[in-house]
């Protein structure tokens, strides 16, 4: 078994970082850390600094298991610096984990390769909001869900119902990002599908349907207990289940994604599969979606982390 290859060297859990969203990480690391020392590996915390090298040398760390969400953990900087320090990690490598990370990007392969995701407009800095709302909804109508083109956890997004909430939302995006992704809003059943296993094991997870007590699938919905109903699998047709499954798959390859990947999705009412992001760090806590549609098809915490650290064991047999 090629996880056997790890036995016996030290694992750093990367947990935590600088990103909005480090608070979830150290959650999410603190749950891979504790089930990978249940099971017998050497596993150590790591929360990174300014220089992350030195840190895993101290450590004496062989192996890194990324739980960054966010930030350079997530937009492919730290997994170009393991690249150069020759420690294999987990998930996914430097030009996917850039890509997932910019949705605009990601949304323009989605289009080369027919995968269907809602049609967008992007304003860069250079945009006047007040023009941008009037373009905006002449292209798109309203409501529509404006989001930062490089964010996770949802920080960032609202949903503008009118010309006044959408000139705000531009204007608050393009000073805190410089730039806004606006999409155009799809009403149905919330889902996502996380996706796991290293090369040929690569494999969907059952469809997850979100019904959240908040306006959508916000950062306090993801995270705070009780605010959204986790349902898996997902009450929708399986034929609608089968196609959701294999347009995850499909995203997830496109943007060259390994190990692990959460991809975000809508069914609208025509029961037609909408795309909006792949997630290549997604959360691991308590509350978090890959875990629950793991245990929807009885598979244990520890055993999804293992099907993670195959990731990182594929990149060890292959060199590095």
């Amino acid at each position: 078994m090629a996880l056997e290859a790890l036995r016996g060297k030290r694992i750093a859990v990367l947990m935590g970082g600088q990103s909005g969203e480090r608070e979830v990480s150290l959650r999410s690391g603190q749950g891979v850390l504790e089930a990978l020392q249940r099971q017998g590996f050497d596993a150590v915390p790591v929360d990174p600094g300014p220089d992350l090298i030195a840190q895993l040398r101290e450590a004496g760390a062989e192996v890194a298991f990324n739980m960054l969400h966010g930030g350079a953990g997530e937009d492919g900087s730290v997994a170009g610096a393991l690249e150069v320090a020759g420690l294999p990690y987990t998930g996914s490598g430097v030009l996917a984990s850039a890509i997932s990370m910019d949705k605009l990007q990601s949304k323009r392969i989605f289009e080369a390769l027919d995968i269907p995701t809602p049609a967008y407009l992007y304003l860069d800095a250079s945009a006047d909001p007040e023009a941008g709302a009037v373009e905006v909804e002449r292209q798109l109508g309203l409501p529509v869900v404006a989001k930062p083109r490089s964010e996770g956890s949802s920080l960032g997004v609202s949903i503008p119902k009118t010309r006044e909430e959408l000139q705000e939302a531009i204007g608050e995006l393009l000073a805190a990002y410089g730039g806004a992704l606006i999409e155009d809003f799809v009403a149905g059943t919330e889902i996502t599908v996380g996706i796991v296993g290293a090369a040929a094991k690569t494999r969907a997870l059952p469809v997850l349907e979100l019904v959240t007590r908040r306006e959508f699938y916000d950062y306090d919905a993801k995270y705070v207990k009780g605010l959204t109903e986790l349902i898996a699998p997902a009450r929708i047709p399986d034929d609608q289940a089968a196609q959701a499954q294999r347009i995850a798959l499909q995203a997830h390859h496109a943007l060259g994604c390994e190990g692990l990947s959460r991809v975000d999705m809508h069914l609208d009412s025509a029961g037609r599969c909408w795309v909006h992001e792949v997630n290549s760090v997604p959360g691991m806590t308590e509350t978090s979606d890959v875990p629950a549609a793991a245990a929807a098809e009885g598979t244990r915490y520890d055993d999804l982390v293992l099907q993670i650290l195959e990731s990182a064991a594929a990149r060890l047999q292959a060199g590095g």
